[in-house]
Order: C-alpha cells, then structure tokens, then sequence
C-alpha cells in the first residue's frame, strides 16, 4: 500500500471524524502530503552512495480561511503529516539532518484552496557529524527558494556541514545516477519520457504539444461539463509547460490557479473536475 494511501487512512479514524468535516475546503490533506513528498524530491542532495539528504523543517502556508479552519488542529495534523514525510523517506532511502517537523501559516495573498510549501534543511545537535537515517529522531509550486540564508527555507542548509566537492562514482540512492547541477535538466544522452495520468489511465506524450479538452478533436478528451472543448495544452520541453487556451473554467497547477505553469514530475492539474497528473522520468 503507498505511503499517501496509508496516510488517509490514518487521517480518517482521527478525532471521530473530526477531520473529515474540517476538511470541506478546497485544500485536501493528501495534497498537502503529496506537496511535502515533492518537496524532498526536489531538494535531495547527494552526500555519498549510502546517503542522499532531504529537508525536515517544512512550512505550510494556508489562506486565511483554511488556516482559521485547520489552526485548531495543527499539532495532530503535522504530527501526521510528519510520520508520512518519514515513512515516505524510508521508502526513498533519504536521510535527515534532524527531527521532523511540519508546521502550519497563514499567508494573506493566498485564496482559499491554495496554499505553498517551504522547506529547510535544519541539523540537531546530534547530527553535526553527518546526516542521520530516516528513522524517528512532515498547489501550488513552492517560491524561489532564497540563497544562503542564514536560518532561512532554503540552500544550502544553515546548520549542516560543508558538502563535499563532488559525489562520488556511482551516484546516490541505488543505482539512480547523480542529480546534475541545481537538480533540473536531463542527464547527458538521457531520452525524457512523459505521460499523464486521469482516472488511473495512463496517456504517453510522444508529441511537442498535447491539446486536453472536451472536444473529439483533442488530443486527450475529457468528458467533463466544467472542460471546455480546447481547454489547455501541454508544450513539452526542459522544462515542459501547460498553457490554457482560453478555457471557461481555467486550470489548476499544483494548487494555484493560473495561466501557465512549469510542470514536473507529479504535478497536480485540475481542470473542472478532473484532476491530472503530470508524469516523466529519464531513461
């Protein structure tokens, strides 16, 4: 069973049902989960063959609405949310600085539904010597994540020790190859492969553009009453785009509502309602 699956099922027998009414807006605890996978995904760093190192400080910025409705129960939830980060990290062979912890905050600019993830890479003192395992010691895309900062959400880690010049041959986790520099981008003389996901099925992208819309004429068809008939098109490339197409309804990325956005792997598109999921991997 997947880690996410296993955390409904957790999140449903909590407080006698008490989540399951708080829960009514647009922001779903699995999204919120899923949000916090990604963001390990996205900020692993190679350390040496036996350890690739994750953030475990992770900030969820909520709209006013959804913080006011969830804030009375944000121990128990980061508590959960913090056994999924872990038992995910397990399952990933990523290793931590220090404790997990997910907290909740509320951010003005954001509507109700949507909502931002930040993460740190924050060392306990018992830590300094080298990341520790992923043991006991939690849509919108995440912000520019800041520089250097001392103490801030971001890169390099504030209290971590120097990275070294280069990882060495082999790569991390496995047999997986070494990120290239600044985690993005193709390895040399790697294909791309992409594909979506609706509905449990599966749909390759072999095409530089794929038209999503209710219309017989689209690449994928959606029958959806909230799709319009050319509702939005992903332009593959490095990175791969979904644009909307002057839909009725809009689209959805990753949490936030928009134009056009940047997709990778695991991005959550909404469009009506449909939710899609944006799928590629080397090789």
């Amino acid at each position: 069973m997947g880690v996410l699956k296993k955390f409904e099922q957790r999140l449903e027998g909590l407080v006698n049902g008490t989540f399951a009414k708080v829960f009514k807006s647009e922001v779903q605890p699995v999204e919120i989960a899923g949000a916090l996978q990604r963001e390990c995904d996205n900020n692993a760093t190679i350390w040496n063959r036996e350890r690739t190192v994750v953030p475990n400080d992770f900030i969820v910025e909520l709209s006013p609405p959804d913080f006011e409705r969830l804030s009375p129960y944000s121990g128990q939830l980061g508590d959960e949310l913090s056994g999924m980060v872990r038992d995910y990290a397990k399952q990933q062979r990523y290793t931590f600085m220090g404790p997990i912890k997910v907290h909740l905050e509320k951010a003005d600019d954001l509507d109700t539904g949507l909502y931002r993830v930040r993460s740190r890479t924050l060392a306990s003192s018992t830590s300094q010597a080298g990341p520790g395992p992923a043991g006991p010691a939690p849509a919108g895309p995440a912000p520019a994540r800041p520089q250097g900062g001392q103490g801030g959400y971001g890169y390099p880690p504030a209290a971590a020790p120097p990275m070294p010049a280069a990882p060495p041959p082999g790569g991390g986790r496995g047999s997986a190859p070494a990120r290239p520099q600044g985690g993005a981008g193709p390895l040399p003389g790697a294909q791309t492969r992409r594909w979506i996901e609706i509905n449990g099925q599966r749909h390759q992208i072999s095409r530089p553009t794929l038209v999503l819309g209710r219309s017989t004429e689209a690449d994928v068809r959606i029958d959806d009453p909230g799709v319009s008939r050319r509702h939005c098109e992903i332009r593959t490339g490095t990175p791969s785009t979904i644009q909307d197409l002057g839909s009725t309804n809009g689209i959805v990325v990753d949490g936030q509502h928009t134009t056009r956005a940047t997709l990778r792997d695991g991005s959550r598109i909404v469009v009506g309602s449909t939710t899609i999921i944006y799928r590629q991997a080397e090789g």
